[in-house]
């Protein structure tokens, strides 16, 4: 197999370095314009089903290079650490790590948002939105010629969005609390962290979890710059992958079981206007141009990466129960979901 994929063949870089504690599988191998493109699913850390476990996930839109880059970036520093940090070693033995760091690699190298079949993933869930979307942005079923096609009424998921699926069954949510973090690009001029939902703005069950973890980092790191709010509060869209995964754990697991899917939203907008050539060019619109913004994005977010996983192997110190459940739900309504502090 040849192909003339960057991320592919960084990828492979990587896989030639890596221990053998790294578990690598094709997930599924995409085939396009005579090239045979595999999805890698990597896991690393304890695979008993009793600890914790966190997905990173990359590359959902082919053009969204910059969520791909990130995860490869990460995970080099992690394979090099396994040489050499004992710490490392001991998260790994209360964590299980889970990689699909190149989710549409046909969309990718075609250089479009969509998979080759020219469906959006992330609007191709059997699931459609509770109040109004957004014309055409919030998915559509005219035609794969357009923007954000869902695909055909009653088809099947796409197999990219089917191998998401089974990673995410198999390795996060039948445990007793997972955590997945998507990496994208292309909206605000800010980072964002968005959780669910996206089909309805109505509040996320598991909203205290999140404003804990989300006063967790601003306490260990005050100075953060992201925003961190319901994905509702920007738009609504039919289809979403994420709030699909979550509502079938939900009710295969019931909710004593917590799964926190998470959206790492890149603020492309502002590098466009720091350089507004960008806008000539398709990638421009969502990722930086190579030079030293790039090598700040690929540093700048691996402190959230990195804490997340620490934040998983200490999820019984922090996560809250009882009246702080309350609290934090209380918290969060006021928040994000504009209820009145004496509500």
């Amino acid at each position: 197999m040849q192909h003339h994929l960057p991320e592919l063949v960084e990828l492979n870089h990587l896989l030639d370095e890596a221990p053998s504690s790294l578990t690598v599988n094709i997930g599924h191998t995409v085939e396009v314009n005579g090239k045979s493109l595999p999805i890698h699913v990597l896991t690393l850390g304890n695979p008993d089903p009793s600890l914790p476990a966190i997905g990173y996930f990359g590359g959902v839109h082919g053009l969204e290079r910059i969520g791909t880059r990130v995860l490869l970036v990460y995970l080099r520093g992690l394979i090099n650490r396994l040489k050499w940090d004992p710490l490392l070693h001991r998260q790994l033995e209360m964590l299980r790590m889970v990689f699909v760091p190149l989710a549409n690699p046909g969309g990718m190298f075609l250089n479009t948002r969509c998979n080759p079949a020219g469906v959006d993933l992330m609007r191709n869930a059997p699931l459609d939105a509770q109040e109004k979307v957004p014309f055409f942005l919030g998915g559509q079923r005219f035609s794969p010629n357009l923007p954000w096609y869902r695909g055909l009424p009653d088809a099947p998921m796409q197999p990219e969005s089917q191998l998401l699926s089974r990673v995410v069954e198999e390795e996060l949510t039948h445990r007793r609390f997972s955590l997945a973090l998507d990496c994208h690009s292309g909206f605000g001029v800010r980072d964002r962290i968005w959780f669910p939902y996206a089909h309805t703005a109505k509040p996320f069950p598991n909203m205290p979890e999140v404003h804990a973890l989300k006063e967790l980092f601003e306490q260990t790191y005050p100075n953060h710059n992201y925003v961190v709010e319901p994905q509702s509060r920007q738009y609504l869209a039919h289809g979403d992958l994420w709030d699909h995964f979550y509502l079938n754990a939900r009710t295969a697991a019931g909710p004593e079981r917590v799964f926190l899917p998470l959206t790492l939203e890149m603020g492309s907008w502002l590098w466009v206007k720091k350089n507004p050539t960008q806008l000539f060019s398709r990638q421009g619109l969502f990722n930086p141009r190579p030079g030293h913004r790039l090598h700040r994005i690929l540093r700048q977010h691996l402190l959230w990466l990195d804490f997340l996983a620490r934040a998983m192997c200490g999820g019984d110190h922090w996560l809250p129960h009882g009246s702080n459940r309350l609290r934090h739900k209380k918290m969060a309504l006021i928040e994000w979901y504009g209820w009145k502090a004496h509500s």
